[in-house]
């Protein structure tokens, strides 16, 4: 036996594995019964432009009159760990009987024999590594095949003359494709065919799935006529698409063709350069170009290069070897080739390292001559410097030009918000003059010239008279009624501020797309005074199986939250056991709900609450014919002083067998609660022990407001959380939690797995009503809308603030003497200056570009709004 010639090349997680049978050194003299099989692991230096070895290690056989050989090597997916491992098969051969072995190699160069077997014959045709580790081969026409699951050799019912590909498809496991004679219809008669129907139709492509021994037709690889002529397969690509099975396959002929196959039908066709390819893989470049690497049987490879159409793109003569892999570590595969090279016996002595584009190494070539001169570095360096500077420049201009932006922006939102609440405080709201605002302490320090901001911007388009215009709107905005609230409320849960309003019933029924929002009543410079809360309508007439939640993050100006409305008849038919009382209280309260932490920072807070909705006609139930109101609900204060006092917290004790907490208690703990809905079903026994455990093991109390609903003592995290729970029959139940966040609900629902019977099978349901999703949808795609539409006019650019605020500092052109002086020569000019000016202007307005933070703020939201839709429409399917 020749050990050099067993040497073998794999490429693995960009280093290259050479396996190598050798005799122990200690023994090479004496007659040792021991052989080892070396493994060398090199890496390629871009330094010195080598490969240099990092590891080695060393695996010890038996060798007592015995043949060993490595017959091949692959990287394959071990079934136990998930991992792709190194894998090679060996053969020990003594006398007439033939052993195989399957190595792995670890990544610490340790050797784990996976399986053996024995055959009385020798491997030669179609021999395959494949997942698990699993060996496939075929022999005498038949398909044969091991894993190491079950470490026994099984034949496949299949007769076949070869083995084109193996490995995964999606659907289907690991798949063997190959050849095998036709299987003509019994009504026709072979002798009745032409010999060139008979060289056509006498074979056929097939597939055939290993796990499930299920037949796959091989028309959706390729038509039955190729079947004659191809050698190899590799499959790039396996979806399924409407329960079909669509392939994008490339596959080599012995008419020295490459041929690239859709879904069954032939897309193009590239001669190869040699004579009898017999294997092919891809490789995916830098440039992001597939190409196809052929080997063929005289040592000579190619690549073919598929952009647009199929055509060589090079081509290697005397290769010993071609790996692909990421041997430079630049995130991008390339081609290692290995080149026959008698004088020199140094594995990977002489090779070459391309990607047929900028990566370019090979042996023997002196890269010392690339490297530029010193005078020519310095030269360089010094254009660097100023290029860079330029670049400086460029971006403190444009930070500068930024800050300003925003800092109109602060100007435009802080104004707004204050004749808001001028408007719902029907005070007169006085826009401030250039003075006041050029005295501002924080439009001093974004400000170096004050003539491009003289004065704010008038939010009405009479700007002459603001009071007459705010009088206006007032008289045109419906009439809302003087004692509209009966109750405004606030608590304190963990880190949250939940703020509630009840409403009076006429007032709530004649409203919809309720909503509301806080405005923090002091002026600070610093802050925007909307603070961004969530909204929540809680509907307890619905036993909170079916609650109604919309949330959204309110910022100027306010989205409104749709309430689906039922009136009283529905409620009573519907839930005849409930409580009237309990019902219009949970269907007028309206929720919202803020992070309490930053807050605290001010120590004192006085927040203004506003409740914004539509309120419909009295004459019709049409959306279009109600009109928008904010009305204002009053005002809470938040100390530090009172919160640690616990002047707001939640108060959930026992009385008896009840729990005490308040309706404004419950809506609290709910408003900032996550719920989940489960529907529980048992086929052979009752559902008894949900109750048990629920006031058992769970420690739970009902309501005396909402006895359907109970709330849990339990100590530890899952103490405050609300189940309910309703039975539709002794058999089948839903299970509703509310809990505060996605740890507490798994306690629970471990808790519960364990007090069921094993027989119960518990499914979680998708929260909210077809309606109430629809609407939420409706609200969905009206803010992406409004998200798109936003971000077309926020584009900014220097001929956009020279040409806005320049015309909106009050100038403005006088054209009735213009007009009386056209008829002499001198005013023709002038009217001609003044069309092309504003010509000039408005290319300017339309020529706009889009700052790049200010593109990804936009696209960023643009993003969540679509997101949020698509949600939506995923629970609505």
């Amino acid at each position: 036996m020749l050990l050099s010639e067993q040497d073998q090349f794999l490429s693995y997680n960009g280093e290259v594995l050479v396996f190598q049978l050798s005799k122990p050194k200690r023994a090479e003299k004496a007659d040792d019964k021991t052989i080892n099989l070396c493994v060398r692991r090199m890496a390629f230096n871009r330094d010195t432009k080598l490969f240099v070895q990092m590891s080695s290690g060393e695996f010890s056989m038996e060798a007592s009159h015995s043949e060993i050989e490595v017959i091949c090597c692959s990287c394959t997916t071990d079934s136990r760990t998930g991992i792709i491992l190194p894998c090679i098969l060996m053969k020990k051969k003594k006398q007439n009987n033939v052993k195989y072995f399957l190595l792995l190699l670890h990544s610490s160069n340790q050797f784990e024999r996976s399986f053996y077997f024995k055959l009385d014959y020798e491997l030669k045709e179609d021999i395959r590594l494949f997942t698990g580790p699993s060996l496939l081969w075929r022999h005498a026409n038949k398909l044969f095949y091991i894993s190491s699951n079950n470490c026994v050799v099984q034949s496949a019912p299949v007769q076949l003359s070869s083995v084109v590909w193996t490995g995964e498809i999606v659907g289907e496991g690991s798949v063997a494709l190959g050849i095998r004679a036709a299987c003509l219809p019994e009504t026709e008669d072979p002798d009745g065919f032409s010999a060139s129907d008979r060289a056509i139709w006498g074979s056929e492509f097939f597939g055939y799935a290993i796990e499930t021994q299920k037949m796959l037709t091989g028309t959706c690889f390729m038509p039955h006529a190729y079947s004659r002529v191809v050698s190899s397969v590799y499959i790039c690509k396996s979806e399924r698409l409407k329960k079909q099975l669509r392939i994008s396959l490339v596959a080599i002929t012995h008419k020295n063709q490459l041929i690239w196959f859709q879904d069954g039908v032939p897309k193009g066709v590239c001669e190869l350069p040699y004579q009898k390819p017999c294997s092919v893989k891809p490789a995916l470049t830098s440039s992001r170009d597939l190409l196809f690497v052929v080997s063929f049987a005289s040592g000579n490879s190619c690549v073919v290069q598929r952009r647009g159409s199929l055509q060589v793109a090079s081509k290697w003569q005397k290769v010993k070897c071609v790996l692909v892999d990421d041997f430079i570590g630049s995130g991008s595969e390339q081609l290692l080739l290995l080149f026959k090279d008698d004088s020199n016996t140094d594995v990977l002595s002489t090779f070459k390292i391309t990607d047929l584009g900028e990566v370019n190494y090979a042996s023997g070539i002196n890269y010392k001559h690339d490297v530029p001169a010193a005078e020519g570095l310095q030269e360089t360096g010094l254009l660097t410097l100023r290029a860079l500077e330029t670049r400086l420049q460029a971006g403190w201009s444009s930070v500068r030009e930024l800050q300003q932006h925003l800092g109109l922006q602060k100007r435009v939102i802080l104004e707004s918000c204050r004749a808001l609440i001028d408007l719902v405080e029907e005070r007169t709201h006085i826009l401030p003059t250039s003075k006041e605002v050029k005295c501002r302490r924080w439009a001093r320090s974004l400000l170096n010239s004050a003539k491009p901001f003289e004065g704010l911007v008038s939010l009405w388009d009479d700007v002459e008279n603001p009071a007459d215009s705010l009088s206006k709107e007032t008289s045109l905005a419906p009439k809302v009624p003087e004692h509209f609230t009966e109750e405004l409320w606030q608590r304190v849960v963990g880190d949250s501020l939940v703020v509630g309003v009840k409403l009076t019933e006429s007032f709530y029924l004649s409203l919809s797309d309720v909503s509301l929002s806080l405005v923090m009543d002091q002026d600070f410079s610093s802050i925007s005074p909307i603070i961004k809360c969530q909204n929540k309508i809680i509907k307890l007439n619905e036993a909170f199986s079916a609650l109604a939640v919309s949330s959204s993050q309110i910022e100027p100006p306010p989205k409104k939250i749709k309430l689906d409305l039922h009136s009283r008849n529905e409620l009573k038919k519907e839930f005849p056991k409930r409580s009237s009382r309990i019902q219009l209280d949970g269907a007028k309260t309206v929720t919202a709900v803020t992070s309490l932490s930053p807050l605290l920072a001010f120590h004192r807070v006085c927040c203004i609450v506003l409740l914004h909705g539509r309120k419909q006609d009295q004459q019709s139930d049409s959306l279009q014919q109600s009109k928008k109101i904010t009305v204002l609900c009053g005002k809470i204060f938040l100390s530090l002083e009172d919160i640690s006092n616990g002047r707001y917290s939640v108060k959930m004790l026992r009385d008896n067998s009840y729990c005490t907490g308040s309706m404004g208690d419950i809506l609290a703990v709910l408003a900032v609660s996550v719920r989940f809905s489960f529907q529980i079903v048992s086929c052979d026994c009752t559902l008894t022990p949900v109750s048990s455990w629920l006031l058992g093991e769970m420690e739970c109390t009902p309501f005396k407001e909402c006895q359907d609903n109970i709330f849990c003592h339990k100590a530890g995290n899952v103490h405050g959380t609300i189940f309910n729970w309703a039975l539709k029959n002794p058999f089948e139940g839903l299970l509703t939690i509310f809990c505060r966040n996605l740890t507490v609900l798994f306690q629970c629902l471990h808790s519960l797995s364990r007090a069921l019977p094993p027989s119960c099978r518990v499914k979680l349901l998708r929260s909210g009503s077809k309606g109430i999703l629809t609407e939420q949808l409706a609200l969905a795609l009206e803010k992406e809308m409004l998200t798109l539409k936003n971000s077309l006019f926020r584009k900014e650019t220097k001929a956009e603030n020279s040409l806005t605020w320049g015309n909106e500092s009050g100038k403005k052109i006088n054209n009735a003497p213009l007009a009386s002086s056209l008829g002499t020569e001198e005013g023709v000019q002038q009217f001609r200056q003044q069309l092309q000016n504003e010509r000039e202007e408005s290319v300017q307005s339309m020529n706009q570009t889009v700052n790049g933070a200010l593109y990804q703020k936009t696209a960023l939201k643009i993003a969540e709004a679509q997101l949020s839709s698509d949600m939506i429409v995923w629970r609505l399917a």
